[in-house]
């Protein structure tokens, strides 16, 4: 599937070297620690390949969502590529959602919520492929069965 080109950056990913920066520096503003720095962590780690590291980056991003009001936009889009990236789906649009509801042009997040949507388009229709195949090896089963019984 192409990627919609605003949104080119969720393929990309930090190096293990620019991580460790931001968790540095996470670690040196302890216990009072920046909301600016604690998004930056966040949003590196949602960037990493490594769904535990996503996973943390969006309990990050869900923080600074709920305790600094001036930084809900930019951690809305993130909580949204972070969870599309960890396969959460339904969160990945809510966040979607909330974004264009209050910036219904905002180009990214529209690409995004597009993305999202075309994402469980094409697992419900594995889905229902897989369904349908396990449904005709079940009616192929039983009346093997049936076959077998009246002879």
């Amino acid at each position: 599937m192409p990627l919609y080109p605003a949104l080119e950056e969720i393929k990309d990913s930090l190096s293990a070297e620019q991580l460790a920066i931001l968790k540095r520096q996470l670690d040196s503003e302890q216990p009072n620690v920046s909301p600016q720095t604690r998004f930056n962590y966040g949003w590196g780690l949602v960037k990493s390949p490594d769904r535990k590291l996503q996973q943390h980056g969006l309990e990050q991003l869900a923080q600074v969502y709920r305790e600094e009001n001036s930084m809900h936009r930019e951690a809305l889009y993130y909580l949204a590529v972070g969870s599309y990236k960890v396969g959460e789906y339904s969160n990945a649009r809510r966040y979607c959602d909330a974004l264009l509801k209050s910036e219904p042009d905002n180009s990214q997040a529209r690409a995004l919520k597009e993305m999202v949507d075309d994402k469980v388009t094409q697992d419900g229709l594995i889905g229902l492929g897989v369904a349908g195949g396990l449904l005709a090896v079940g009616v192929g089963v039983i009346s093997a069965l049936a076959r077998r019984k009246r002879k």
